[in-house]
């Protein structure tokens, strides 16, 4: 097996656990359903959705005070569709996106060759958006939707079998649970498509968030091409002195990933200086390597940007979200068993996770009502006003500037 080989298959044994658990979901659902003896008459996902589409995009304006578009559609993509989908939401870079789509196929289909020959047909590429596969395609068994171009996409695969999963694994007799797990079921579908109907009003957020993806990835891509151009001196001297682990000398391509992977902004710069530096202006580099990638200091200053502007505007998305499904489905009985049936928690619970986008809008809204959600969409905050909402509520926000400095 070549080295190409190789890192392919240790791309798929590093999502191992993720791709098994898919494995599983499908085994036991397809045992379920050949039990006679378990109930069948869960809620249809199809119809539930349109119907309650609706009646959610009318929850929607009555508590934010803004409309849902009329033209958006529901459609239920299987894994693997949906797999391709979070490789939309990638936002790589125009010249990467049919690469970025072969790459979550190839993973998807755990095919090795394919995997290897996009490994061989562009390496950087590959080291950029390999981090994105694992980390998306890891959390399909948890994800229950998303949105984009005006459709909500409901995740079948999950949605469909985990109410049947959820009440099998409670034991027999199943008759008695069966409506509460079947509530549930519908407080997950009303959850997601609630969320997914407000992120389709956050059309200003989601461009700030979508620019910024790509400038980050972008940068990302640079950075890649310029430690795979390094020569052998520099790459080795590099490697010693960030005391990676031993690889050998046959296997270039593995020594230069691990000096992107440990290089890599998202991982450096925030692992050496820590979370607040989504409020840095300036990144300062250990002078050593600097030496031997010069590029390097350029490089993660023009990256500090557009990685604010990135988390700010997702941050803000998800806290508005989750602000408004607290407070919209608070009082619901199918959410309420929700949390009980799927989640294992309460809402007493559940409201008190700590989120920084959520807490936020909760002030924001406590000041300015209806109106706030506006303001928050039309002049995002930035990283330092999400960690400190005062410094957001002080702005001249009546005008929804989006001139005010952010970061």
């Amino acid at each position: 097996m070549g080295e190409t080989e190789e890192f392919a298959e240790a791309l798929l044994d590093q999502i191992a656990v993720e791709l098994n658990e898919e494995k599983e979901i499908g085994q036991l659902s397809n045992k379920i359903t050949d039990d006679k003896d378990f109930p069948q008459q869960f809620t249809s996902m199809e119809d539930f959705s349109e119907q309650n589409l609706p009646v959610m995009a009318e929850k929607v304006h009555d508590f934010t005070g803004i409309e849902v578009k009329s033209n958006i559609k529901i459609e239920f993509p299987d894994l693997k569709e949906f797999k391709l989908l979070k490789g939309k939401k990638v936002y790589a870079t125009k010249q990467s996106n049919e690469f970025v789509t072969d790459l979550f196929s190839a993973v998807a289909d755990e095919n090795i060759e394919k995997i290897s020959g996009l490994i061989q047909k562009d390496t950087a590429k590959f080291l950029v958006y390999s981090t994105y596969a694992k980390a998306y395609i890891s959390k399909i068994s948890t994800t229950y939707g998303d949105y984009l171009n005006s459709t909500v996409f409901l995740n079948k695969f999950v949605l469909s079998k985990y109410p049947q999963i959820i009440l099998y694994k409670q034991g027999p007799p199943f008759e008695p649970n069966l409506e509460k797990v079947d509530s549930g079921y519908r407080g997950a579908l009303k959850m997601t498509l609630l969320e997914e109907l407000i992120h389709s009003t956050q059309t200003n957020l989601e461009n700030e968030n979508r620019d910024a993806a790509v400038n980050v990835n972008a940068i990302n891509e640079e950075l890649a091409s310029i430690i795979l151009d390094l020569d052998q001196t520099s790459a080795s001297n590099l490697y010693e002195y960030l005391q990676l682990q031993t690889v050998p000398d046959d296997f270039p391509i593995a020594k230069k990933a691990n000096l992107f992977f440990m290089l890599n902004p998202d991982n450096f710069v925030v692992n050496v200086l820590g979370p607040d530096v989504m409020t840095y202006s300036k990144v300062e580099i250990d002078p050593k390597i600097s030496e031997i990638v010069p590029e390097l200091s350029d490089i993660y200053q023009r990256w500090l940007l557009p990685i604010q502007n990135h988390h700010a505007a997702f941050s803000t998305m998800e806290g508005i979200a989750e602000f408004v499904v607290q407070n919209v489905l608070k009082d619901d009985n199918d959410f309420q068993n929700y949390l009980t049936t799927f989640m294992g928690t309460d809402f007493s619970s559940y409201k008190i996770r700590k989120n920084m986008g959520r807490d936020l809008t909760e002030k924001v809204f406590d000041k300015f009502g209806k109106t706030g959600f506006r303001f928050l969409i039309d002049a995002p905050p930035g990283t330092r006003e999400i960690k400190d909402p005062d410094l957001y509520l002080k702005r001249d926000l009546s005008t929804g500037s989006k001139s005010i400095q952010k970061n």
